[in-house]
């Protein structure tokens, strides 16, 4: 099992910086941030942008992997966005982990004066979005006049992604998916899936879902002609009704039942003060120290060092 630790783009960077250099100190594999331009119930409160955010944590650290969860084509186009990617994964050394999803129907959707989309719609963007990224991000022109496509939703005339991209064959994409269609398109390109569980339950009925989906992944990727084993699984643990690090128990049984539903990987976010994801920061440190730290040192045989990257 690998640990993830979200940690929401709130803060100045004066006090971010602490968190990120504090979330490798602790010995978690990997730190992600909200990739939105601002998020639901906290849409009043400060809120920074992502790549910038993610770029100056990989000044600070040196093993952690950093990502996004999750990037969509909300607001993105592939590739200005590629650009950004293939940019803050050079200044990481090759630590940064794409999160990608289709994209909510909230705040993100409409801010930017975007006509609601179906779900159908949604998906056929996000599907372009997905198949656009994974041709630049392996930053391989297909003859001398560079990258172009001319899609439903997304258009590039000669682009060029040039160079050598910091991981090969490119920089790892997680797939978040929920939905058939989703899990299908992250069963064929995905190098990892992540998922929320399904939608509205919480408790029993939430876990049930999670261990559904799971079982679902698995038939797409045979379906795929994939080994389900090759496809990290990565389980966000505070969807399903209540916050992980409420205590110390709770992140340890939340951890044995992703683990035997098959997860990889598990996310928790930092704890807030008040409102969503509230907790206190004494039972981050207890996990860390009881949990995370000691398997991170067995993996690495004691030292810190970057984990390979996923191909």
């Amino acid at each position: 099992m690998r640990f993830g630790i979200v940690i929401l783009p709130q803060d100045p960077w004066r006090t971010a910086r602490e968190k990120w250099v504090a979330a490798e100190d602790y010995g978690f594999d990997h730190a992600w941030t909200y990739d939105h331009l601002s998020w639901r119930s906290l849409a009043d409160e400060p809120w920074h942008a992502t790549m910038p955010t993610l770029t100056a944590a990989a000044t600070v650290t040196s093993r952690i992997r950093l990502g996004t969860f999750v990037s969509s084509p909300n607001f993105r186009h592939p590739v200005p966005f590629a650009k950004d990617i293939a940019t803050v994964d050079d200044i990481s050394d090759g630590r940064f982990l794409l999160g990608v999803g289709s994209g909510g129907t909230g705040f993100d959707a409409v801010t930017l004066g975007q006509t609601e989309l179906t779900p159908r719609q949604r998906h056929e963007r996000f599907a372009e979005f997905v198949t656009d990224l994974d041709l630049l991000l392996r930053h391989e022109a297909p003859g001398p006049d560079g990258i172009s496509f001319d899609g439903e939703w997304f258009t590039a005339v000669h682009a060029r992604m040039v160079g050598v991209p910091a991981q090969l064959p490119r920089v790892p994409m997680v797939i978040a998916a929920n939905g058939p269609k989703g899990i299908r398109l992250a069963s064929r390109l995905g190098d990892g899936w992540v998922t929320t569980g399904k939608d509205g339950t919480d408790g029993e009925a939430w876990w049930t879902s999670v261990r559904d989906l799971a079982v679902r992944l698995d038939d797409a990727a045979h379906e795929a002609g994939r080994e389900p084993g090759g496809i990290d699984r990565y389980l966000n643990l505070d969807s399903g009704g209540s916050y992980s690090l409420q205590s110390v128990a709770a992140f340890e049984t939340a951890v044995g039942r992703a683990a035997e539903l098959g997860f990889t990987d598990v996310l928790s976010h930092w704890p807030r003060t008040d409102g969503i994801y509230a907790g206190d920061r004494g039972v981050l440190e207890s996990v860390a120290a009881s949990l995370v730290s000691p398997l991170q040192a067995t993996r690495s045989g004691g030292q810190t060092s970057p984990r390979p990257g996923i191909v």
